[in-house]
């Protein structure tokens, strides 16, 4: 199946990274949210990612000018019209299966709807949705526009066609598809799940500050200390992720979400999205 246009639901921090890695690789693209600020606020970020490339030398500014024209933002969702959608919008199933079966009316038999979702059942998603052999997951993550890996997420339901297309897609625009089955987390939010856990028991029993915990780890080989990454992918997604996976895996003690993060969450220090997570940040 060939891919000409992509639609991306959701213009928040995933939604606009994703809509700009489309772009970037050529491909027509369509930002949908329903908020005029948040797709305002996404054709910004737009514009500056790609001028600081354009400082930095990456790109000319006739690259960045037909980069900007490939994205269309659009509040209508009678506009969507497209190959397959990404959704990137709340993580709660029912609205995630209300727009894709809506898109599903309005777009043509052979489109693909893909989920970007961190921590909900793409199986549990697809028996919902008027076509559920035309589901899949692809899980891209932050910052999208640089991360190379993107979990492909299967179903039961799932055609060998449309898995087969979603893979050469991630593979055209630069990215590393790994096929993964519909399991709780996926791989990379199941195995990382001790990371953050683990470093907010410490934080729990005092046993070490936040900075203490990120600078050690830094320092042994990882790229971030939890709390820093925490608060790069937000600590509401990451708490739910934890949340999710806790539940779907019969409640584990040791896999318990912490009440620091849940606290945090309730107060909306969100992290470097929100201006205030663990640590504190300025524009």
């Amino acid at each position: 199946m060939d891919i000409h246009t992509i639609g991306v639901c959701g213009a928040g921090t995933m939604g606009r990274g994703i809509a700009l890695t489309m772009a970037r690789a050529g491909f027509a693209t369509l930002l949908f949210d329903l908020n005029p600020q948040a797709l305002e606020l996404a054709k910004q970020e737009h514009e500056k990612e790609l001028a600081k490339s354009v400082e930095k030398g990456k790109i000319t500014e006739a690259e960045k000018a037909k980069t900007l024209a490939l994205i269309r933002y659009t509040p209508e969702l009678e506009e969507c019209l497209a190959e397959l959608f990404i959704e990137a919008i709340v993580e709660q199933p029912g609205a995630k299966v209300a727009l894709f079966n809506q898109l599903a009316e309005l777009n043509h038999g052979d489109c693909i709807f893909a989920s970007n979702t961190s921590s909900l059942s793409i199986t549990e998603l697809a028996k919902q949705i008027l076509h559920p052999e035309r589901v899949i997951g692809l899980h891209f993550f932050n910052p999208a526009t640089l991360m190379k890996l993107v979990e492909v997420v299967q179903t039961p339901f799932t055609k060998p066609e449309i898995l087969n297309t979603a893979i050469a897609l991630i593979q055209q625009i630069g990215k590393t598809a790994v096929v993964c089955a519909d399991a709780p987390g996926f791989i990379v939010n199941r195995v990382a799940r001790p990371y953050y856990i683990e470093s907010l028991r410490l934080a729990e029993e005092k046993a070490g500050s936040l900075e203490q915990v990120d600078r050690l780890l830094e320092s042994a080989g990882f790229r971030m200390g939890p709390f820093r990454l925490m608060d790069l992918i937000g600590n509401d997604i990451n708490y739910a992720v934890s949340c999710s996976v806790y539940e779907q895996l019969g409640k584990p003690s040791r896999l318990e979400p912490s009440w620091i993060q849940q606290q945090l969450v309730q107060q909306g220090k969100w992290g470097k999205k929100s201006g205030e997570g663990y640590y504190t940040y300025h524009s």
